[in-house]
């Protein structure tokens, strides 16, 4: 995954105290720091052995197409040969340094030099006993200095010596580890199949800072700067070589990829990300064997913990979790957000600044349910009325028990209120001949307008007019409306309050349930309508003011949304052609205007617009039966769109962003059209609807499958 990104250890210093390395060889070509030196002598840098060369190969080997490659490949090489002279006779790449001699003071020396050069990561692949204070106040100033100190665990799983303890690292790292201020590890080794290797020592009472990962047949051993071939009857072969020395290595080499990827990071939280992404294995947790776990470079490179925008609180408040809805649209919107593209950048809790593409948790509304709520049963309409008051409900009774239920007046029992809701309620009043009043529960404005300013309108079963309609899905609070008779004139006002829905179920940590959370807003209206004989007309505005959304649509917290304000201009005609003819027309035009903050900018507008059509005739085959044909489309964004402004690329040198405004389109591609014919009348003592009905684009989604069909419903009053 780091190399995917680029990263590759380039301007990282990998410091490797060991017995010296092949200089010569071309995998570490240009690479060799001249501070490089013999710490333990006045020798060159090449090693008598082998060990020293494989360990800087399985850190940091080039990738040039030839033998192995490093896990840090562009890494800079600090070699501090630390032998003591004439210790080291072997040439066999043996895993042990069996034979070679290191003391604590040359270490020590090397340590001190690694620190003066700011290498980013000491690699100790040696152990023993236990050391003297000269080495352990070495450790303390590197890792005080900010630099990783990475031991190996030790070569004795399998000794049967009693004075070794193979169920503990062996005392030198310990030691090391105990003087490391929380930037050291201690590594064990593993095949590459996750199994612990049988010779590595293990994590015990140790495990909290240790880590496992391969030092198992790694391949290979190289011979003037080239991979050692041996041929055998016919056959080519390979040295491989073992040990917790070559695991460690893997480990420094993380480290330097991490250190370049991420500047920002201390030796402490390098060490403490390597230890907390590491796969579990062995007895579940942290445990005596493998410790924390196994290297698992891929998950060091994720995001942990709470990620967030640049600029945003910590904390839940500011949270952006990768797996939340960022957005979701609503119904005017249809396809507007689907392939779009927001990339943004996001910091997880140690400040690394990784690229997201916010546009990827995106969703449009799930589409209405148009036969499912047109064919609801278990519900009771009640209509009362007199001189100057209106008063009508209904009634939700599909929770009804079997059985009788007693009725008590004004006291409901448990079982009575989940049996009989109230669903909406209005009331209307006559206060003077020139005046009225009215007052709904869990009704829109709109019809409780109609209905004080007596106008007719026909039923349909599935489409709806345009005029005072949202567009997007909300429950509806409180209404009230305010009639006045002037002249030839009505003046209506209206106010009420709701919630907008948001248009899916939304998915983010913490949400338990399928539930469509809901956000307050605000309806204030005026209307002025007047009757020209036969021809009614209606004119009129309304202001929407959204707490949380933007016609309907949900942002992510996050994205600091502050609500919206929208202004729409309602206009109907209605021309009475005789004869129980009736012709009629509705139209809605919207701007919303996003409210702007920290990453909602300005010029966050976009336009909206619903029409319908319809013609009705009275008295077809009953003296009250109606039949009517409407064509309309629903509200729909037509225009414009959101602008954000957000962070693009991060400065780790500064710790902060650079922003960029990004544009987003909520006109849909797509255009629904909607036609209806529908016939209301009386049979078998109900009455009897049907509706016959086709869709085109649902739900302004451009391609999707057309939607038509018929609809009977009968029902009967009680």
């Amino acid at each position: 995954m780091a190399w995917q990104q680029g990263v590759s250890g380039q301007g990282a210093t990998i410091a490797i105290i060991d017995s010296g390395i092949d200089s010569d060889s071309p995998e570490f070509a240009g690479r060799i720091l001249s501070q490089s030196k013999d710490v333990a002598g006045s020798r060159t840098i090449d090693g008598v052995d082998d060990h020293g060369t494989n360990v800087a190969l399985v850190a940091a080997a080039a990738l040039d197409g030839e033998g192995v490659v490093g896990m840090a490949y562009n890494a800079s090489l600090l070699v501090l040969r630390a032998d003591e002279p004439g210790s080291c006779t072997a040439n066999d790449g043996d895993a042990d340094l069996e034979g070679c001699q290191f003391f604590d003071s040359d270490i020590a020396r090397g340590i001190d030099i690694a620190i003066a050069a700011r290498a980013r990561v000491i690699n100790l692949s040696l152990g023993g006993g236990k050391p003297s204070s000269t080495f352990t106040n070495a450790v303390r100033r590197a890792t005080q200095a900010g630099i990783v100190v990475v031991v190996a665990a030790g070569n004795d799983g399998d000794t049967t010596d009693p004075a070794l303890d193979p169920n503990n690292p062996d005392p030198f790292a310990i030691a090391t580890l105990g003087q490391g201020n929380g930037a050291v590890i201690i590594v064990g080794s593993v095949d590459d199949s996750g199994q612990f290797s049988d010779f590595s020592n293990r994590a015990g009472d140790y495990a909290d800072g240790f880590l496992s990962a391969r030092g198992e047949r790694i391949c290979c051993v190289y011979e003037n700067g080239e991979i050692q071939v041996t041929e055998q009857n016919g056959q080519s072969f390979v040295s491989l070589f073992s040990g917790t020395s070559f695991a460690t290595p893997q480990v420094a080499g993380a480290v330097a990829l991490l250190a370049q990827a991420f500047p920002n990071l201390t030796g402490q939280e390098i060490v403490e990300i390597l230890l907390d992404t590491a796969r579990d294995a062995g007895a579940t947790g942290t445990d005596s064997t493998y410790g924390r776990g196994i290297l698992d470079l891929a998950e060091a490179f994720s995001p942990q913990g709470t990620t967030r925008l640049p600029g945003n609180a910590t904390g839940t408040q500011g949270a952006l979790a990768l797996a939340d809805d960022v957005a979701i649209a609503s119904a005017p919107m249809g396809d507007a957000l689907q392939g779009t593209s927001l990339q943004s950048i996001v910091l997880d809790k140690y400040d690394r600044a990784y690229n997201y593409d916010l546009g990827a948790r995106t969703r449009r509304a799930n589409p209405e349910a148009l036969m499912a709520n047109a064919m609801r049963t278990g519900l009771r309409n009640v209509t009362l009325g007199g001189r100057g008051v209106g008063i009508a409900f209904s009634l939700d009774e599909r929770g009804q028990l079997d059985g009788d239920t007693p009725l008590t007046p004004l006291r409901l029992s448990r079982a009575e209120s989940d049996a009989a809701r109230v669903l909406a309620a209005r009331v209307a009043l006559r206060i003077s001949p020139e005046t009225q009043i009215g007052l709904a529960f869990a009704e829109g404005p709109d019809g409780i307008a109609v209905q004080l300013q007596g106008r007719d309108r026909p039923a349909f079963l599935l489409s709806s007019g345009a005029s005072g309609k949202l567009g997007f899905a909300h429950r509806d609070g409180q209404s009230v409306a305010l009639r006045q008779q002037t002249g030839d004139f009505g003046v209506t006002l209206t106010a009420s309050q709701g919630e907008a829905l948001t248009g899916a179920a939304r998915q983010a940590q913490g949400i338990v349930g399928n539930q469509r959370e809901g956000f307050g807003f605000t309806r204030f209206g005026i209307a002025a309508d007047r009757q020209f004989g036969p021809l009614g007309l209606t004119l009129g505005t309304e202001w929407l003011r959204e707490e949380r959304t933007m016609l309907g649509a949900y942002l992510h917290d996050g994205l600091a949304p502050r609500g919206a304000d929208s202004v729409f201009v309602d206009g109907s005609a209605a021309l009475d052609l005789g004869d129980g003819w009736r012709l009629g027309g509705e139209g809605r035009f919207g701007t919303t205007r996003a409210l702007a903050g920290d990453r909602i900018a300005g010029g966050s507008r976009f336009g909206s617009l619903a029409f319908s059509f319809d013609a009705s005739k009275r008295g077809v085959w009953q003296d009250t039966d109606r039949l009517g044909v409407r064509v309309s489309s629903p509200l729909r964004v037509v225009s414009g769109g959101l602008n954000f402004d957000l962070p693009v690329s991060y400065d780790y040198a500064t710790q902060s962003a650079v922003y960029e405004l990004r544009r987003v389109s909520l006109a849909p591609d797509g255009r629904e059209l909607m036609g209806e014919l529908s016939w209301f009348g009386q049979a078998f003592d109900g009455t009897l609807a049907a509706s016959l009905f086709y869709r085109s684009e649902p739900d302004h989604i451009r391609n999707a499958a057309d939607d038509g069909g018929l609809m009977v419903r009968w029902s009967r009053g009680f």
